[in-house]
């Protein structure tokens, strides 16, 4: 794929911003009664907290000495089952209570892969930088490699949860896991293909040599084409929302998945607008204050990174 220049990456996001303005425009209609925009204010209201304590929270026990990682997976793990026995309960729950504890129970498994993940659990065959002159597809295939077993963690848990929720009314757990999951490909994507700002302040220092595969640029082909399609997803369930004929059951479940996709295309502008993102979770990212700085990797060294348990013996 042809990188872009400068001056074209500003004509790229110049079009994105005019398609972005003619779904507002067209999708949503204006005279939208109040009473149909308040009864999505408290999922969103609600998503929003989840979304932001839930990442704070993960990376403060990611900043914990090494010797706390056995415990923080151990308590998420039991949480993950817990969230499992949720969804299967609320599968045949149409009402707003099972709605929220369905999206609450699919945030914590998406959690459990998180804390998995970044803590060196689950993370893919290859722990070691990429040499600087690898280019192309074998490029690629040392990122797949990377993050192998993470990818299929994520591929698990979904059969796992489309499999609890099977041939019952609320779908809503299950939706917001396929909501997290494919924006999340989304943006590893991006970041694997160029985009300005990398935030690497977000990896611990036992993934560190992760940076390897990321591409600084001013833009890649494929953004543009990952914010329209997001945004006009967004709005076309802000749409089916605020339906009249929408019921609260279906507002609040629709609600949820808004307003994670409003936040999933808000973190693909993050990828390219300069604005501090660390700052919203400076409380969770204090743990790691005191211990050694993560260095950027030299991809010529391609030095292996420790494992959780070998970390451990330092």
């Amino acid at each position: 794929m042809k990188w872009l220049d400068g001056d074209s990456a500003r004509r790229r996001l110049v079009s994105t911003r005019h398609r972005f303005d003619h779904c507002i425009l067209t999708r949503v209609p204006l005279d939208l009664p109040l009473s149909q925009l308040s009864r999505l204010a408290l999922p969103a209201l609600y998503t929003l907290f989840f979304w932001w304590f839930s990442t704070g929270l993960i990376l403060h026990l990611d900043g914990l000495p090494a010797r706390t990682f056995r415990w923080s997976l151990l308590g998420a793990t039991a949480l993950g089952v817990l969230s499992l026995v949720g969804l299967w309960e609320s599968r045949t729950d149409p009402s707003v209570f099972g709605a929220y504890l369905a999206f609450s129970c699919s945030l914590l498994v998406w959690g459990w892969n998180e804390i998995a993940f970044l803590m060196g659990y689950l993370t893919g065959p290859r722990r070691s930088a990429c040499p600087p002159d690898c280019r192309g597809w074998p490029h690629f295939r040392h990122a797949v490699e990377a993050i192998l077993y993470h990818e299929l963690a994520l591929l698990l848990s979904a059969l796992l949860i489309v499999t609890v929720t099977w041939g019952g009314p609320n779908q809503i757990g299950t939706w917001t896991f396929m909501v997290l999951w494919g924006m999340r490909i989304s943006t590893k994507l991006n970041v694997f293909l160029g985009v300005p700002n990398l935030t690497v302040e977000f990896l611990p220092e036992g993934l560190r040599y992760l940076q390897s595969f990321f591409s600084k640029k001013p833009m890649n082909g494929l953004f543009p084409f990952s914010i329209t399609i997001s945004t006009t997803i967004t709005l076309l369930l802000l749409q089916s929302a605020v339906a009249a004929e929408t019921g609260p059951t279906g507002a609040a479940g629709l609600g949820f998945l808004t307003t994670l996709m409003a936040l999933a295309v808000l973190e693909h502008w993050l990828l390219v607008v300069p604005l501090p993102a660390a700052s919203l979770w400076s409380w969770g990212l204090r743990s790691r204050q005191g211990r050694e700085e993560p260095e950027r990797v030299d991809p010529a060294s391609a030095r292996v990174a420790p494992r959780p348990e070998e970390a451990r013996l330092r």
